[in-house]
């Protein structure tokens, strides 16, 4: 996987996934989330949350100019161990419905935890790899 996007995408995805984060806890205390937008909301979070886990994991880092094969290594491994932990979290949430007997409802947030989990083990990589030097 190569990167897209260039190096300050990264601090920029982090502000975007912190923004989403807090945004629906700022718009409540304003006022402005009511029973007719709630909705809209959640999905806003969302869309606002993998926007910038996509930038995070797509952009390129500073050591990725000097050798980019060994990171490229480490982004796939990456991607890889987020979609087994993310086989894991959703076999446990229809796990859990089941035996709560909630069959009407579904998780809609399934590729969020998989953007987010794929940036949680690139950067446990990367760190891990800075150590190993």
């Amino acid at each position: 996987m190569k990167p897209l996007l260039p190096v300050f995408c990264r601090p920029m995805g982090y502000f975007i996934i912190a923004l989403g984060l807090f945004m629906p806890f700022v718009m409540v205390l304003m006022g402005r989330v009511n029973e007719h937008n709630l909705v809209l909301m959640k999905e806003c979070a969302k869309l606002l949350m993998m926007i910038g886990s996509l930038m995070i994991l797509f952009a390129v880092t500073r050591e990725e100019m000097e050798t980019a094969r060994a990171l490229d290594e480490l982004r796939t491994k990456a991607v890889r161990n987020a979609m087994f932990l993310t086989v894991i979290f959703v076999l446990g949430g229809i796990v859990y419905r089941v035996l709560q007997h909630d069959l009407q409802t579904v998780d809609s947030s399934t590729f969020l935890v998989f953007l987010l989990l794929n940036v949680l083990c690139l950067e446990f990589s990367l760190q891990w790899r800075r150590l190993k030097k």
